[in-house]
């Protein structure tokens, strides 16, 4: 299983997006591989579609594409704040971690530097 982060998604949602053609090019590699996301990083994915009135669209093609959300656990506040403080990365990127953990995921896709750091230390591979 493969856990996305949010920059991938917006990326892909966006077709004027700078990093549009990279996440295409990223989800078509591992379309063959179960997908997930942590809802906090779908919410932060749906946020734009929502105020352009598109979260519905939005939502379709992030079920087109399979992705499933891994539920937060029972101690997910204690995990978050543990990933927090153990990283420095920010809550939602935290979220992308522990959705990897509690999967159990074996790779991270995400654009981001700090996050893809930080999943490289924890164990995660990195698509």
């Amino acid at each position: 299983m493969i856990v996305l982060d949010a920059s991938v998604l917006i990326a892909h949602l966006d077709d004027r997006d700078a990093l549009h053609e990279r996440a295409e090019e990223a989800l078509m590699s591992v379309a063959a591989s179960p997908l997930a996301a942590s809802p906090l990083t779908v919410a932060e994915v749906l946020v734009g579609p929502a105020r352009a009135g598109r979260a519905d669209e939005a939502v379709g093609v992030l079920r087109a594409l399979g992705i499933s959300e891994v539920p937060l656990p029972e101690d997910a506040s204690t995990r978050l704040a543990e990933l927090r403080a153990r990283t420095g990365l920010k809550l939602p990127d935290c979220c992308v971690l522990l959705a990897a953990e509690t999967a159990p995921a074996d790779a991270v896709l995400t654009f981001d530097e700090r996050l893809l750091a930080a999943a490289t230390r924890c164990g995660f591979r990195i698509v």
